[in-house]
């Protein structure tokens, strides 16, 4: 059965009150799409999410992933989100054979942290088997050389595409000039963010596989920020020496027509995470084993789950909170040096998960995120 969280941490809740009071950037949104369908974000199922977890899912020392165990998880997962009978059933609530499907990946971390290959490739294939071609399916990410690192072609049928925006950092041929969001942070010159031209004028589902990480600027990376800087162009730009416009940045380009509408099914690959330093993990000694997957349609939902996550992980062991907004903790000046757990390179805005609710994307109020946890 589904149970209902409750609230966590009167410091979050104070830390969120005082982000509720900042100066928003004024954003202009340009796009000839329109919304379209019900099962765009938050989608079918406002406010649940189901978490799977297995023991077996992944070796800590050797981080194998057992295929056969991720089968199950997402079987057990994506049935009990639908409430359907068979997994074919339940990916039919999402995909069909005439749509043209995208696999969102989060692969800036690579390959310390990315979507895991054998979790892509469950998804891959129950995507075919729910009707669609694997002509029709795209993994998509914005930067080649991360997606690279992770040899997805190894793991995939013949037919599927792996299509990045970025071969090096700047290149913009591949994104939609008619589709973008413009807004000054810091005076920079370029101002607009413009979306993937494959996700404006290709797709017509995608599936969001983000991963439980820390993230230095928005306090977490999960469904939200994967969706939405891994989709558009010319994103670091809200962060600028200790301040950063992800609190409302995240928010504002994931609600972006058509990215919104079509964006139809989130599975948190949760069978690694990194506590500190996200969204890369250039050091093990900052990732730690889930070993879950969670399944939603709603992502402020499941980052909301993300933030205590993350907090929790990071209170265990004795780093300061992603809510501390002490400047004191800032990496200039800080004995610590740059990577040290209590070294905050930006005050944090993990608030980027409530502001985003604000704009219809999902339910953030733990009281009413109903959650089903399954053990395998």
């Amino acid at each position: 059965m589904f149970t209902r969280r409750a609230f966590l941490g009167s410091a979050a809740a104070a830390a969120l009150g005082a982000a509720a009071s900042r100066q928003i950037p004024k954003y202009k949104v340009v796009t000839p799409y329109e919304p379209s369908g019900r099962l765009g974000m938050p989608g079918l199922y406002p406010g649940r999410v189901v978490s799977v977890h297995s023991p077996q899912a992944i070796d800590e020392e050797s981080e194998r992933v057992d295929a056969g165990v991720v089968r199950e998880m997402m079987a057990r997962g994506m049935r009990e989100l639908t409430g359907a009978s068979s997994s074919r059933e339940a990916w039919r609530r999402f995909v069909g054979p005439d749509d043209v499907v995208g696999i969102k990946l989060n692969c800036s971390g690579a390959p310390g942290i990315s979507s895991t290959p054998e979790v892509v490739a469950e998804i891959v294939r129950n995507v075919i088997d729910a009707g669609v071609a694997a002509e029709h399916i795209y993994l998509y990410e914005r930067f080649r050389n991360q997606v690279d690192s992770m040899h997805f072609p190894r793991y995939l049928p013949a037919g599927v595409h792996i299509v990045t925006a970025e071969r090096r950092r700047g290149d913009n041929q591949a994104y939609d000039p008619l589709v973008y969001v413009e807004v000054s942070f810091f005076g920079e010159d370029d101002t607009r963010s413009n979306l993937m031209r494959v996700v404006s004028r290709r797709l017509t589902k995608i599936i969001n596989v983000p991963n439980m990480k820390d993230h230095g600027a928005s306090g977490v990376t999960g469904c939200l920020k994967n969706i939405a800087y891994g989709s558009f162009s010319n994103v670091a730009r809200s962060h600028h020496e200790a301040v950063t416009h992800t609190y409302s940045f995240i928010g504002t380009l994931a609600a972006v027509e058509p990215l919104r509408s079509r964006t139809v099914l989130h599975v948190m690959d949760g069978l690694k995470g990194v506590w500190h330093g996200g969204p890369f993990s250039p050091d093990r000694k900052y990732r730690f084993y889930p070993k879950k997957l969670q399944f939603a349609t709603d992502p402020v939902a499941v980052d909301r789950l993300l933030i205590d996550i993350i907090d929790g992980k990071r209170k265990q062991m004795g780093a300061i909170s992603i809510w501390n907004r002490d400047p004191k903790y800032l990496a200039r000046g800080n004995p610590e040096g740059r990577r040290g757990p209590n070294v905050n390179l930006y005050i944090r805005e993990p608030g980027h998960v409530e502001y985003a609710a604000g704009l219809g994307l999902g339910v953030y109020d733990l009281e009413k995120i109903q959650v089903r946890e399954i053990e395998l």
